[in-house]
């Protein structure tokens, strides 16, 4: 197994609880093993062993070195794309109302339909480039834009092969609770059938990590949200649930009871909702690119995950409706200037606790044991990831203890 050794480099570790902040480490070293860290701290500390024993040895020319970027909430494939509703909410048209009017994910759905598997794939490798070449060595991917079962599987099979064509991970989520498709118009019951009966089908096939819904008024109750959940714990599937974007229709508190790894967007989180999730532990992922892409005023409360101590994370959701966003460092400026994270907590978003809003518990953070995928960095220090829009001073990333 071959071993490495970087140096001339400071590592900000991102560990929860550590002594200083971003668990930065000044001069540091660190050792991989196969495609395993072996080894992170002080330099003048390294053991003896492996400063004689690296077969291989790098000079990271001063950078910074930080756990590779997660991007935990991504619609990444889908055809087509939104910009005539992008000019009708910018004459007065709320995303709703473009949705009831059968614009929306309806439109969306009728273009990836009508790909092929192939056009498909061909239409989200650029998406998928662009984040990786910021640093991302895992995604999160939805389905939701087929809305059967040959079009979920569609959408799945791309997500899988995605990852063959990048130095990265995807993880698939099945979300056929998206929205209602045309063909069950005003028989929502009757769809949520459906996907009852997509899920075992799509999960035999290995398309599937976790299950989401969205769950508001313009898509499914948190009745028809809990057919979904039921079925996905008879699965034993993780579920995820986008609650509270538009409105309060205790969604957490449902995705609480099944132990959700998150709840996302969460505009309109409540107290008690809050309460919920951290006594489940899940994570609240926050989207700022949705809420700047559509005009939002009402920011996530803060304050109230900070008092609950409920992990935050930080992600893209990149869709062509809300978010049509393919950086996920411009996203840590978001976090912090819209939503006022700290550059520490937005930095924890897309490592630590995107990991854990994943069920990941062998990357986030750069620890011994945990998978050797770093990023090296050409900043100071990391306050200047979230600082920087427009810049990506990525120098390289290693994925899996292969530099990229």
């Amino acid at each position: 197994m071959t071993v490495q050794l970087w140096t001339h480099c400071r590592a900000a570790t991102m560990a929860a609880g550590a002594s200083q902040p971003y668990g930065l480490i000044e001069d540091a070293a660190v050792v991989v093993e196969g495609d395993k860290l072996a080894w992170v701290g002080a330099r003048d500390e390294l053991p003896s062993h492996w400063r004689t024993g690296a077969a291989e040895q790098h000079d990271a020319g001063g950078a910074l070195i930080t756990p590779g970027l997660i991007d935990c909430h991504t619609h990444l494939v889908y055809a087509g794309d939104r910009a005539r509703e992008f000019e009708l909410r910018l004459h007065g048209a709320s995303y709703e109302e473009i949705a009831r009017a059968g614009g929306g994910i309806a439109s969306t759905v009728a273009a990836t339909r009508a790909a092929s598997e192939p056009e498909l794939l061909a239409q989200s490798l650029p998406r998928l480039r662009a984040l990786v070449q910021e640093g991302v060595t895992t995604i999160e991917i939805k389905s939701g834009y087929g809305l059967s079962l040959e079009h979920e599987r569609k959408c799945l099979r791309v997500a899988r092969s995605l990852a063959r064509h990048a130095p990265l991970e995807v993880r698939a989520t099945f979300l056929g609770a998206h929205a209602l498709p045309p063909e069950f118009a005003q028989r929502p019951d009757e769809y949520i059938a459906e996907v009852l009966r997509m899920l075992p089908l799509l999960q035999s096939e290995g398309l599937v990590d976790a299950v989401d819904a969205f769950c508001e008024r313009i898509a499914f109750t948190p009745a028809q949200t809990q057919r979904v959940f039921e079925a996905a714990a008879r699965c034993g599937m993780p579920v995820k649930l986008h609650a509270e974007q538009l409105s309060d229709s205790a969604g957490a508190q449902l995705a609480a009871r099944f132990g959700a790894l998150s709840c996302d967007h969460l505009e309109w989180l409540s107290d008690s909702g809050a309460a919920a999730m951290a006594g489940a532990g899940s994570v609240a992922v926050l989207l700022p690119g949705a809420f700047y892409f559509l005009r939002d005023t009402r920011v996530p409360p803060v304050a109230l995950l900070r008092e609950h101590r409920v992990p935050i994370a930080v992600s893209t959701d990149c869709n062509p409706g809300s978010s049509p966003c393919t950086s996920l460092l411009l996203m840590l400026n978001m976090a912090c200037t819209l939503f006022r994270l700290t550059p520490e907590e937005a930095l924890s978003g897309v490592t630590r606790n995107a990991a854990r809003a994943l069920g990941l518990h062998d990357r986030g953070t750069l620890a011994p044991g945990l998978r050797a995928d770093f990023v090296m960095w050409d900043v100071d220090h990391p306050a200047q990831l979230s600082y920087a829009m427009g810049l990506n001073p990525r120098r390289q990333t290693v994925f899996g203890g292969m530099a990229q």
